[in-house]
């Protein structure tokens, strides 16, 4: 049995804040939204609104949208500026840290209808600042049953990574993290220029559609989570090597051979579903 923590997604320490290149495309934006689909009835958490140019297609097509900004004098200038807009709620925050639960926790119905609320679901929308991309993806896989879909615009190599296939060079851990809680799509790519001020990179739109494969894989979440943080420890290992020191070297040479895999697997060449298979015979062993 491995000694892992029990923990499921856990967050890298933050780095400093640095600035954030804004969308300034209003095409772009309309298609950032338009990705989510029919949001007419649902509440939309958009993360780090900025100077609003998403927020204010929200605000035309949302019944909801809370957006929340980690910089105080942005906060404020959001605040006046829908100040007209009743479906509009702008929170001083960092989303990685945010209260979600109390977001978007039980809503009271009408006092004469009897029938218990279900705790409501939230679409995320959001053009992420680059260094904390990961952090913030975590976040939201961590709050699967809260959120249904979530498009957000990421640096392209990262959208690689994360929609990245098994056996490709961008697989790894972020991408069978996410593959594991959600439904990747890919949409478009934005040029710098579409951004102010241009970065030095593309940009690419991802949807996540929540759909976590816990229960198809047979496995535990943190256990599972754990497994996978050695699994992809060190890129150019073997899997064998990545686990070694935490389970016993019979025990894993016959829970490769009873998925079918050969002893030599890297991490990266592996689908969730073989390693949910390894992962099982292993703690079963």
């Amino acid at each position: 049995m491995t000694k892992t923590s029990s923990k499921s997604v856990t967050h890298v320490k933050r780095k400093p804040k640095l600035g954030q290149n804004f969308l300034t495309d209003l095409g772009a934006a309309q298609r950032v939204v338009e990705a989510l689909g029919d949001v007419s009835n649902r509440t939309v958490i958009e993360i780090g609104p900025g100077h609003g140019v998403l927020t204010d297609v929200l605000a035309i097509r949302a019944r909801h949208v809370i957006g929340i900004e980690l910089d105080r004098v942005m906060a404020a200038q959001l605040r006046m500026r829908y100040a007209t807009k009743p479906n509009v709620e702008i929170l001083e925050s960092d989303f990685v840290a945010a209260q979600f639960t109390s977001m978007v926790g039980r809503r009271p119905g009408p006092l004469h209808d009897l029938r218990p609320t279900q705790p409501e679901t939230v679409d995320v929308i959001g053009n992420l600042p680059y260094y904390i991309t990961s952090d913030i993806v975590l976040r939201i896989l961590e709050l699967h049953q809260n959120i249904e879909r979530a498009v957000i615009m990421v640096q392209r190599e990262v959208a690689d990574r994360i929609a990245a296939a098994p056996g490709s060079r961008d697989y790894g851990l972020l991408s069978a993290t996410v593959q594991l809680f959600a439904r990747v799509d890919k949409l478009f790519t934005l040029p710098p220029d579409a951004f102010s001020p241009p970065p030095q990179v593309h940009s690419s739109a991802l949807r996540l559609t929540m759909a976590p494969r816990l229960q198809e894989l047979q496995v535990e979440e943190g256990p599972f989570i754990a497994f996978l943080k050695l699994a992809f420890a060190h890129k150019r290992k073997t899997l064998l090597n990545n686990l070694r020191g935490q389970y016993e070297d019979a025990a894993m040479r016959a829970a490769l051979k009873s998925a079918g895999l050969r002893a030599d697997v890297r991490a990266e060449a592996m689908s969730l579903e073989k390693t949910a298979a390894v992962f099982r015979a292993l703690r079963q062993a």
